[in-house]
């Protein structure tokens, strides 16, 4: 059975990340930014930040018990003519400008090969990726490891998820979660980052097949269903690592991501799943159909709990209304 209640409930209390996290990640790139916007040497260099990856395609995930959530940033920074020669001179100084400041200069923070990582206590760390627009019309960021360019369009991506997750009613971005959920939760096809699952699960995405079927993409399980199959398909049909193009159609791939052995684990992965998904979605009996679920998703796949959910509202109103009135007496005081 479909369940679909269940899984509004998964994601909204499990897989999605909260609000105050969301905000707190706001308030911590903001404060980074702002550091190195006012750091002595690279701040007139800094132009602007922009929000990368999971953070900024919205399928960004709760983490798993201790497992930490991130977010990257692109530090729009000014092309230096001195340093065109190295490009990693932009992830050092980035790195040193970090050193240099009195609040961050006592966390960790490292040098990575396309980014700087700067980590807080409560499980989280943000990733700082040097980005430039280059005088001969490239948009590029480091590489310190090769010390080189790599063409990258931010935009470009964002604008091919926006349309991927539009042709599937807004439901991919959350069956990509789901699959990021499933894949921490289950420990399952480790090893195969975001971006990659990321992309490949969009590529799936087909205006023809909702021309066909107008509810290939109905709901969230139908969507996932689909969009498995789909995939299981693609990778059945290629044993070997397929070439992983960038969707934004900078001239990149995602190639370098993962090997032969990791691709190989997660086309077997998901071949299993995707037999998982379809008994549970199949199911004629709710009870069976749901423990099927719950086998893939864990507990968090349930239903919506209404006496807490009254119970939460009522304390919220509750603190509210406190908070309303203290105000209202301290302004007549």
């Amino acid at each position: 059975m479909q369940l679909t209640t269940c899984f509004n409930t998964l994601l909204t209390d499990t897989v999605n990340l909260s609000r105050y996290k969301l905000g707190m990640l706001d308030d911590r790139v903001d404060s980074v930014y702002r550091a190195l916007k006012a750091d002595e040497e690279i701040g007139h260099l800094v132009l602007d930040k922009i929000p990368q990856g999971s953070w900024a395609q919205r399928t960004i995930i709760n983490p798993v018990g201790d497992k930490e959530f991130d977010a990257d940033f692109l530090l729009l920074m000014e092309e230096n003519p001195d340093w065109h020669g190295s490009p990693k001179t932009y992830i050092d100084k980035v790195y040193a400008a970090l050193d240099h400041h009195s609040r961050y200069r006592e966390m960790p923070h490292s040098r990575k090969c396309r980014c700087v990582r700067l980590e807080y206590k409560n499980l989280m760390h943000v990733d700082i990726v040097p980005y430039v627009q280059l005088s001969d019309g490239r948009d590029v960021i480091v590489n310190r490891d090769n010390n080189c360019w790599e063409a990258t369009d931010p935009e470009g991506f964002t604008a091919w998820m926006r349309n991927q997750d539009g042709v599937t009613g807004g439901n991919l971005r959350k069956v990509i979660r789901l699959l990021k959920y499933l894949r921490d939760h289950k420990n399952s096809f480790t090893g195969t980052r975001s971006i990659i699952l990321t992309t490949l699960l969009g590529n799936q995405v087909s205006e023809t097949k909702t021309l066909i079927e107008p509810g290939y993409y109905a709901n969230v399980p139908t969507t996932l269903l689909h969009l498995v199959q789909d995939l299981n398909t693609y990778l059945q049909a290629n044993a070997t690592k397929p070439s992983i193009a960038d969707p934004s159609g900078s001239g990149v791939t995602f190639d370098h991501r993962w090997t032969q052995d990791t691709y190989a684990y997660f086309r077997e992965r998901i071949r299993v799943h995707t037999g998982e998904i379809e008994a549970a979605y199949h199911h004629a009996d709710k009870e069976t159909s749901m423990e099927l679920w719950q086998s893939l998703f864990g507990t968090g796949f349930k239903e919506h709990d209404t006496q807490q959910s009254s119970a939460k509202f009522r304390t919220a109103a509750a603190s509210v209304a406190a908070v309303t009135t203290t105000g209202r007496s301290g302004r007549a005081g």
